[in-house]
């Protein structure tokens, strides 16, 4: 058997172009033997490969079309302001309750001398509480603050003048025309001689206010020539100053109606019966101890509204 040239044993197959297209998305090719040599040329189509165009199944248009240039997605820039922070809510905390001071305790008793005034505390200008009336009995713890002596009242520490406390009840005054309610109405014994001229209701506050602060020696009554209470008898001046006078000016605040009293001035204080739920009122600066009060307590009265 001769051989036959290579160019015979070629076998050259033409597709269609239609059948071309059909197949694997429209690509042209060409079936060749398994033995023949793959750098022989392919079937010629009468179609160029390069004017192939294969459709974009997804999208419906060709893979050769251009494309949209696809922008980035912008990405938020950071917040110059700071954040804020977290408001802190604090946990509440139950609140102490607060222990009561323990009551003091009285180591004996004693009574009172005379009509005593009670103070918050060891000094004259503390709040006056009460007035504690001649004989009365109270307990007392020993502790003492300079002239205060320290006593026990309702369970409180309550402070008094200790030189009015004695260890025995003091004898009972005879309950005649000289004394009622407790209220001397017996002659001054450093003398009346300041009665003259006086209202009864202003004779009635210096024989009380004598017989119960027998330490006072001086008093103010009538003066000639004075256009006020003073000139009508209707005032009385007791001359005094520092702790004794609250105590004086305290005491009569206290008695105003069985002695008729209608005005009290006190170191630059005024007290009247009409504005009494007001207490001591300001006054204005009159210049001077004597104008201001402050080494007398001036006492104003009705004339004879007492009831003592």
């Amino acid at each position: 058997m001769s051989a036959k040239p290579l160019a015979a044993r070629i076998v050259r197959i033409a597709v269609p172009t239609g059948l071309a297209l059909a197949l694997s998305g429209g690509i042209a090719f060409a079936l060749t033997r398994p033995d023949t040599p793959q750098d022989l040329p392919l079937a010629e189509s009468s179609t160029p490969i390069s004017a192939i165009v294969v459709p974009d199944r997804e999208f419906g248009t060709s893979r050769n079309a251009p494309r949209p240039t696809l922008k980035p997605t912008p990405t938020a820039k950071p917040s110059k302001k700071p954040l804020a922070k977290a408001k802190t809510v604090p946990t509440p905390t139950r609140a102490a309750v607060p222990v009561p001071p323990k009551a003091p305790k009285p180591i004996g008793t004693k009574y009172v001398t005379v009509n005593l005034n009670v103070r918050l505390a060891p000094d004259e200008t503390a709040s006056l509480l009460t007035v504690l009336t001649a004989g009365t009995k109270v307990s007392v713890t020993g502790k003492k603050d300079g002239e205060w002596a320290e006593i026990v009242k309702d369970k409180k520490s309550l402070w008094v003048k200790s030189e009015y406390l004695a260890d025995k009840m003091p004898p009972p005054e005879d309950e005649d025309e000289d004394t009622a309610g407790g209220i001397s109405a017996a002659p001054c014994k450093n003398g009346s001689g300041v009665e003259d001229g006086l209202r009864p209701d202003a004779i009635r506050v210096h024989r009380a206010v004598c017989a119960l602060f027998p330490s006072v020696s001086s008093y103010g009554g009538v003066r000639s020539g004075d256009s006020g209470e003073h000139g009508v008898g209707r005032a009385l001046d007791i001359m005094v100053t520092g702790s004794t006078g609250d105590d004086i000016a305290a005491w009569v605040r206290s008695h105003h109606k069985e002695l008729g009293v209608s005005e009290v001035l006190w170191e630059q204080k005024i007290w009247t019966v009409e504005r009494s739920s007001e207490g001591w009122r300001p006054m204005e600066d009159r210049g001077g101890a004597t104008a201001n009060h402050f080494d007398h307590v001036h006492v104003t009265v009705y004339g004879n509204a007492g009831t003592s």
